[in-house]
């Protein structure tokens, strides 16, 4: 009988390698909604992100690795101070007949980022002060500042370049249905040498909206080849069978896994208790129910060992074990119910899906050891806390604190913070904005109105044929590279 599974396994995996062999397509499914994935808002949904980036690129991209890598800028060079960077763009004539210039990009990049203001990357891109074109093939980008990690900034979807003449890709997109299929443009349209079997070369890509359990489902049956968009809610969704057994994909993602105190009012009024539920917490324990190895939690709010991290900021309570930690939470929570009379209670509001129920019972346990009742809400307007999941755009401590500025995330936010961040802007050198940056995360640290967890999790599913793919710490899964373009 464990020979005739193990046959028919065989035959199932080798069948789905010969499907996507043959039909040359890849059909992949993406964890969401249909308007998460076609949105146009100014700051976009993941999903849309990915439909963007293969549509429009703009001077530089991401690679399946999560590297930087040329678009439309061919090379580029960076100044001695860190405050220039000079692109010389790729020369191509568009459909029009007229040759790209440096003064069109320019053009469209500032309209692009003018576009952004009031949103989280418009507050990343203060940075910029100039965007200008130089000559006829070269732009300069002049910053206020350095700025780490400037060229993931530089590589977001949302500035990929639109033109008037269309998309200037590198691939092309048409709808059939709630589907979206993708062509990648051949390279001597993008102003590169010709490939004389590309047809023979190059897949379509197919994607489209599915809820989570449809989703796993589909990857199941062998319709779709690559399954994206998977967080922590809708990990236990992951086949893990022996049919699906290695295709499970988990990046080593950077950004903000956290809850954020939206009401705080009650218990919550407090930085102190606020600071109890935070020590209550068991974060390597959080994660056990998932077998996710490598995930330890963190206190921190700003990533550890970023550029922009000076090592200033460390773990909170590193020097205390997690029942001493509790032992001090629950004398504070003792000492508010004698004060006030009432029981602490708060409540919280999650994604739904199984990932979610685990994360919910785990923090449950945590909090009701120090004597606070935690209870689920469906409405996130009756939440006192909100989970925060969401990963970073660029490997940078300027992204973690703007997350939290007071225009975009009150009453989760601290105004004295935001000034600090806003001094960094123009510091004279690296390790002065980095000491703002890290006085803005102690600061904002303090307030305690949000409670860290750790990383965020995202995951995939990936068949074995399918190539383009890679973990990376963006948790970024390009579509151009899927289609196995050599350029």
């Amino acid at each position: 009988m464990r020979a005739a599974s193990f046959l028919l396994t065989a035959c199932l995996l080798v069948a789905a390698c010969d499907r996507l062999d043959e039909d040359g397509v890849v059909d992949v499914a993406y964890i969401g909604t249909a308007a998460s994935l076609f949105s146009s808002d100014p700051e976009l949904e993941p999903g849309a992100q990915i439909l963007r980036s293969a549509q429009r690129q703009g001077l530089v991209r991401f690679n399946e690795v999560g590297e930087v890598v040329p678009a439309l800028a061919e090379r580029w060079i960076v100044t001695d101070d860190g405050e220039s960077y000079i692109f010389r763009i790729t020369e191509f004539d568009l459909p029009s007949g007229e040759r790209l210039t440096a003064q069109t990009v320019a053009e469209e990049l500032r309209g692009a980022v003018r576009k952004l203001d009031g949103t989280s990357l418009g507050l990343d891109l203060e940075k910029i002060q100039d965007i200008r074109a130089m000559t006829g093939r070269v732009i300069e980008i002049r910053l206020r500042s350095p700025m780490p990690g400037f060229l993931q900034l530089m590589a977001q979807p949302e500035l990929g370049i639109a033109l008037r003449e269309g998309d200037p890709g590198p691939m092309v997109a048409r709808l059939d249905g709630s589907t979206a299929i993708l062509d990648a443009i051949p390279p001597e349209q993008r102003g590169l040498s010709a490939q004389g079997d590309w047809e023979d070369i190059v897949s379509e890509i197919r994607i489209g909206a599915y809820a989570p359990a449809k989703a796993a489902e589909a990857f199941a049956r062998g319709e779709v080849d690559l399954l994206l968009g998977g967080r922590l809610e809708t990990l236990p969704l992951a086949i893990t069978g022996a049919l699906s057994r290695g295709t499970v994909r988990l990046d080593s993602a950077i950004g903000l896994f956290g809850l954020d105190v939206v009401r705080p009012t009650g218990f919550l009024a407090t930085a102190e208790n606020r600071a109890a539920l935070a020590m209550a917490i068991d974060r390597p324990g959080l994660m056990q129910q998932f077998n996710l190895g490598g995930w330890s939690g963190s206190t921190r709010i700003v990533g550890a060992g970023l550029p922009g991290d000076d090592g200033s900021v460390g773990e909170r309570w590193a020097d205390q074990s997690i029942e001493q930690r509790r032992a001090r939470a629950g004398g504070i929570v003792q000492q508010w119910e004698e004060g006030s009379g009432a029981d602490a209670s708060v409540s919280i509001f999650l994604p739904r899906g199984p990932g979610a129920n685990f994360l919910f019972s785990a923090l449950s346990r945590d909090l009701a050891a120090i004597g606070v009742s935690l209870r689920r809400v469906t409405e996130r307007d009756e939440a006192d806390l909100v989970l925060r999941d969401t990963t970073a755009r660029y490997a940078g401590a300027r992204w973690f604190l703007n997350q939290f500025n007071c225009a975009l995330s009150a009453p989760v936010c601290s105004e004295d913070a935001d000034y600090l961040v806003d001094l960094s802007l123009d510091a004279e050198s690296p390790a002065e904005g980095a000491s703002y940056l890290a006085e803005a995360e102690q600061v904002l640290t303090q307030t305690n109105l949000y409670i860290p967890l750790g990383s965020p999790i995202r995951w995939s599913q990936v068949r074995a044929g399918v190539e383009g793919f890679s973990e990376n710490p963006m948790a970024f899964h390009p579509l151009f590279p899927l289609s196995r373009a050599p350029i």
